[in-house]
Parts: C-alpha cells; structure tokens; sequence
C-alpha cells in the first residue's frame, strides 16, 4: 500500500508497518467492520474495526483522488501508540 501513498501517511504507514500493531500471539486479525463516509467528490474517509484474539483496533485512512484521478492514502491512523510528529508537520 505505501507506493499508493502521498505525503505524511507514507511515513506513518511505514511507522506502524514496522511495529506490527496488529498481531496477536497466535491469532490473526480479522476485519470485523467496515465504514466510510464521503466528505467531497474526491475523497474518502474509511473506517475498519480489526479484532486479534481479545483485541480490538480501530483503524481510519482518507483516500483523495488525485489530478490523475489515481486514489491515494493521505492520512493513517491506528489506535494506540502514534508516530511522533516532526518539527516539519
């Protein structure tokens, strides 16, 4: 997913792939549910409820469609620990 990325969510996704947030001794994750809601033409704001054995995660993302008309992530979040944020944010 990072190469369908823009801007300061590669650097998230990128954070958070490295910590492996969503993995569970044993367990999978599995997507429990899923959302979204349409802010503009050209954006997407989406939503997934993640459970791992006795977890449950939160996971939003904003998608925008470029003047290519390419989709790209332009935002990541996962509940829990954050990325900390630069002096260049």
């Amino acid at each position: 997913m990072l190469r369908h990325t823009a801007g300061r969510a590669y650097d998230e996704l990128a954070w958070l792939a490295e910590r492996g947030p969503l993995r569970a001794r044993g367990t999978r994750p599995v997507v429990r549910d899923i959302g979204y809601y349409v802010p503009r033409p050209g954006a997407v704001e989406a939503f997934a409820r993640i459970g791992a054995g006795d977890q449950l995660r939160a996971m939003a993302f904003r998608l925008e469609q470029g003047p290519d008309l390419r989709w790209r992530c332009t935002a990541v979040e996962l509940g829990g620990a954050r990325m900390p944020h630069t002096d260049d944010d």
